[in-house]
């Protein structure tokens, strides 16, 4: 058996960014605190906890919270909406903001462009908190439009300017897919593409891979959403493809007849998760 982790696969920059912010904003003394989970991995936000860092879940947490005196909170990855960061401050928290600075980008972009007038369209998972975040900066209306069949159905008001943007974990195929939607029925709409590099390469690096695995191995939180995208990915070129968080979910047995073994991992799964996989995997056959 051979096994073979995707060339990119793991934390990203802006997660890795923002896991190093609370660390080392730990290191003054201080009460710590992150604006919902920092990060969508469980293992990491068990292990800030464990290490005194609290989490404020949304903002009927936030009502109730009464921080510490000097208390300090970090942003969470995915951003928040505009009127949240007056909200901590107001409670009187030192705001560390560790917003992913590809979602900073669209913030901007969808500040800029309703200010101008555009009604905002926003592709990706209403439920996700990137996409709370985006919309909480728009200066007018806005409309999520989670999937391909979204756009299929979506029609502008007639006199209107539209700026679309995407969740940056957004399915790069799925993204070609509506530009050619948008090109087909001539609707005129300022496309930005906001889907960042890594997810690109993470995306396209893990389907290289499961067109080859006899097995596929993807490993992430249930709550992440780059990872699910990736799972979906997989799940399309190779049948035998698993959706792990920690090696204990693995059942070894339902690859033990694949001679590749491939493996893949979201942008919020430490290298250490990655390792023990792995690990575990090589351990049952070598």
């Amino acid at each position: 058996m051979e096994i073979q982790l995707a060339e990119h696969a793991g934390f990203c920059f802006g997660v890795e960014r923002a896991v190093n912010t609370v660390y080392e904003k730990l290191k003054t003394g201080r009460p710590i605190y992150t604006y919902g989970p920092i990060v969508h991995n469980e293992e990491v936000v068990r292990e800030l906890e464990e290490r005194g860092v609290k989490v404020i879940a949304d903002e009927e947490a936030l009502k109730k919270a009464v921080p510490e005196k000097d208390a300090i909170i970090v942003v969470r990855a995915h951003g928040i909406p505009e009127r949240i960061y007056l909200e901590l401050e107001e409670k009187g928290f030192e705001v560390v903001d560790a917003t992913c600075p590809f979602v900073k980008k669209i913030h901007k972009t969808v500040r800029d462009r309703s200010e101008d007038g555009d009604e905002i369209l926003i592709a990706g998972d209403p439920d996700h908190p990137e996409i709370a975040g985006i919309c909480g900066w728009s200066e007018g209306r806005n409309t999520v439009l989670k999937d391909v069949s979204d756009f299929e159905r979506f029609v502008p008001e007639e006199g209107k300017r539209y700026t679309l943007v995407f969740q940056t974990t957004f399915n790069h195929k799925k993204y070609q897919e509506i530009i050619e939607i948008l090109q087909k029925k001539g609707y005129n709409v300022n496309v930005v593409n906001t889907i960042c590099n890594a997810t690109d390469e993470r995306q396209r690096s893990a389907e290289a891979l499961a067109a080859k695995a006899d097995a596929m191995i993807v490993i992430g939180s249930s709550t992440s959403s780059n990872t699910g995208k990736l799972y979906e990915i997989c799940r399309s070129k190779c049948e035998k493809t698993y959706y792990v968080h920690t090696p204990d979910e693995l059942n070894m047995e339902e690859i033990k007849s694949a001679n590749l073994v491939g493996i893949t991992a979201g942008a919020s799964t430490p290298q250490k998760l990655i390792e023990e996989v792995q690990n575990n995997v090589r351990g049952t056959y070598f």
